[in-house]
């Protein structure tokens, strides 16, 4: 993943996050995570900003979401 975006006029990106697999029989810490992002069905899709937390918590469950810009 890249650095969180930024436009030119100071506004934080978005993020479109699908997630593609269940969290059933994950870890709970992965369970929390899907959790925070709002995820809470697979093919569900979530628009978010692109932040260094956010994307902290992408990275803990990248191997169940797709992460996609969002316009």
């Amino acid at each position: 993943m890249t650095a969180p975006s930024k436009s030119a006029t100071g506004k934080v990106g978005k993020l479109k996050v699908t997630l593609l697999r269940s969290g059933t029989n994950r870890p709970e810490p992965q369970k929390a995570t899907l959790r925070g992002l709002g995820l809470k069905r697979p093919r569900q899709s979530r628009v978010l900003n692109d932040t260094v937390p956010i994307r902290g918590m992408i990275f803990k469950v990248q191997h169940l979401v797709r992460v996609d810009r969002a316009e």
